[in-house]
């Protein structure tokens, strides 16, 4: 009797821990640390005058549920897409049922909101907007060419803000908002590339598939173009130090024309993730320079 309600403890432990990790995995626990690191930083290079640490850690820990709880959501309309791009995901394996993603979604983003009452009642309405509009993008925007990844990028410039409003100085989060932004609409181009095919059965009109990859590749060294033109101005401006050059120049903007060459030499899925990747490194390497230059 005893190995018996043994086994049945262990069993249930397992099945217990698996949801764990299931839910962990569903959250994306790295884009959210990402997140909460952007808002940080955002809060502290926009510091002027009094602050509170609690705002700005609330601050981070409520945009890094926001971000989890946008990643659930998507995961959860975009399951039949998954099955086809991405089926070691948490969903399409059967790790979790819809209702548990759906539950999980509701809780994440109550607890955001929750926090960011704490802030202000700027902060509140900034988590609220953010949150419908990511929604809305999982649920319909995303389909529609070009407007999803703008949507995307614009949210996650808008972190940027959200650390300003939080310490009361947004004109300083405006920059790296900029920033954050374009490389982020870049991001959104490549991952596009890499769905195409799931993309397309799904009915989902990204610009990759609607104007296939040459296009695309295009407009990606269009928009990268600018931004490198943009990293310049505010040395040139003397609103950030000389760190913040050196980083740009020797590792932020070289990864950039890297991932540009490679983009041309090899758009298989596998390089295409690559890149995708590198493009994430490379924002939080621009936020070592704007927090060193600072």
């Amino acid at each position: 009797n005893d190995i018996n309600l043994d086994k049945r403890f262990i069993g249930r432990f397992m099945l217990f821990y698996k949801k764990i990790i299931a839910y962990l995995k569903i959250s994306r626990p790295v884009n959210a640390l990402i997140t909460f690191l952007v808002i940080s930083v955002a809060c502290i290079i926009s510091i002027y005058g009094d602050y509170s640490v609690l705002k700005i850690i609330l601050a981070g820990l409520s945009g890094a549920l926001t971000a989890s709880a946008g990643n659930v959501i998507n995961d959860y309309f975009d399951i039949n897409i998954d099955k086809i791009n991405r089926p070691g995901r948490v969903l399409p394996k059967g790790e979790l049922t819809l209702k548990e993603a759906l539950n999980f979604y509701i809780f994440l983003t109550g607890i955001a909101l929750l926090f960011s009452v704490f802030i202000s009642l700027l902060a509140l309405l900034e988590v609220f907007f953010a949150s419908t509009l990511l929604f809305l993008y999982s649920y319909k925007i995303k389909k529609i060419s070009l407007l999803g990844n703008f949507v995307v990028a614009f949210l996650t410039g808008f972190a940027f803000i959200y650390g300003g409003i939080a310490v009361n100085n947004v004109e300083a989060a405006m920059i790296p908002a900029l920033f954050a932004f374009l490389i982020n609409f870049i991001r959104e181009i490549v991952k596009d590339m890499e769905d195409i095919e799931g993309d397309k059965q799904q009915g989902i009109n990204s610009y990759p598939a609607v104007h296939g990859f040459k296009k695309a590749k295009t407009l990606i060294v269009f928009i990268t173009i600018v931004l490198i033109i943009l990293t310049v101005f505010p040395f040139i401006q003397e609103l950030y130090k000389i760190e913040y050059f050196l980083v740009v120049m020797i590792f932020v903007n070289p990864l950039l024309v890297y991932i540009i060459k490679s983009l041309f030499d090899d758009d298989s899925n596998k390089n295409l993730n690559k890149l995708s990747n590198l493009l994430k490194l490379n924002m939080v390497i621009g936020l070592t320079a704007i927090f060193l230059g600072k």
